[in-house]
């Protein structure tokens, strides 16, 4: 698969606990980016945040939660992004969704090892 040049970055904040027909939240949405045939997607786990209700959410040791901030973010055409975000907009309850214009400068599978 080739990306534009011009594409668009989609960032989904959610919590680690937040679920979807009692499945992770995060799961499901990127099982449902990969079905859509989207360039691909990635899941990080933060340390730290808070969000709408100004709840801490930390990752220490002494107060472990079990609800740490999850961020997808996803790459593709503004066009498959587009026609994504009605697929996942009813699953987000909680959350931010934020999406800007990046420049792909490489995008590369089955690379051949340099000699």
């Amino acid at each position: 698969m080739n990306l534009p040049t011009e594409a668009e970055l989609l960032r989904i904040f959610i919590g680690e606990s937040d679920k979807y027909q009692s499945r992770p939240l995060y799961e499901v949405i990127v099982e449902t980016v990969r079905r859509q045939g989207l360039a691909g997607a990635t899941v990080l786990r933060g340390i730290m945040g808070f969000g709408a209700h100004s709840r801490m959410h930390t990752a220490k040791i002494l107060r472990l939660s079990e609800d740490l901030p999850i961020l997808i973010e996803i790459v593709d055409n503004p066009q498959r992004i587009a026609e994504f975000l009605p697929l996942i907009n009813p699953m987000i309850h909680e959350g931010l969704i934020t999406l800007e214009k990046v420049r792909v400068i490489a995008y590369r599978h089955n690379h051949p090892a340099a000699t």
